[in-house]
């Protein structure tokens, strides 16, 4: 892994649906090199030129195993019924040291049913099922559960917006809060242990039922909060 502080690489797996591209879009347009993971490595060099074009940025498209080599921080965007066959396709890709940010909400259209529920996880949450099936030294946090996919590839939408991070360590909680940071109107909360997430998660199905509502890209603000960094 060729990357810094300054100049990082970030690696979306699943990088090709609506969230991995939205990120990818944001990320790309503020400078950062971005490559999407995709189980179709031909897609993700196809997404990946579409993205870069839109948003004038460094982004490139390869399989889900060898993204995961090009940056420290992988992002994991993939749907629920999608995530353990994923994480098993990338385990041997992973590294002691890695962070897996973890994006999986648990909707029920993983079984047929309505987004606008959840399935039950019986590790507790889709994060700490993502953090059984990580090898050992690679950890998992969570966050990005309330951010609008369809708002990220909107280059007229601009967020206002909190993003909860989950995990168990507070050093990888600021890895990923740093990243997160650089999407202008994101500021990354820090919410607690990865236990935390099975709250979090649950979040998600209730905006988007706001949303359909409302035709928003409606998110989270966690108010009275005070000034300074809590993830130092």
């Amino acid at each position: 892994m060729s990357e810094t502080e300054d100049s990082p690489t970030i690696p979306i797996v699943g990088g090709t649906g609506a969230l991995g591209t939205g990120l990818a879009f944001r990320w790309a347009g503020g400078g950062i090199k971005v490559v999407l993971g995709s189980r179709d490595p031909e897609r993700a060099a196809d997404v990946a030129a579409d993205v870069a074009g839109r948003a004038k940025g460094e982004v490139s498209g390869m399989s889900n195993a060898d993204a995961v080599g090009t940056g420290e921080v992988v992002f994991l965007t993939v749907p629920f019924a999608s995530q353990s066959e994923t994480m098993a396709a990338i385990r041997d890709s992973l590294e002691p040291g890695q962070i897996v940010v973890d994006c999986t909400v648990p909707l029920a259209t993983a079984v047929g049913g309505p987004p606008t529920q959840t399935v039950g996880v019986w590790q507790g949450s889709a994060a700490q099922q993502a953090q059984k099936l990580a090898p050992e030294g690679v950890t998992v946090v969570s966050a990005l559960h309330t951010i609008s996919a369809q708002g990220l590839a909107d280059p007229d939408w601009v967020p206002d917006e909190d993003v909860l991070v989950c995990g168990d360590r507070k050093a990888d909680k600021a890895r990923v809060a740093e990243l997160i940071s650089r999407i202008d109107g994101l500021r990354p909360v820090n919410a607690g242990s990865l236990e935390t997430s099975r709250f979090v998660e649950q979040l998600t199905p209730m905006l988007i039922s706001i949303n359909i509502r409302y035709k928003a890209h409606s998110g989270i603000r966690i108010t009275g909060l005070p000034e300074g960094d809590p993830f130092s």
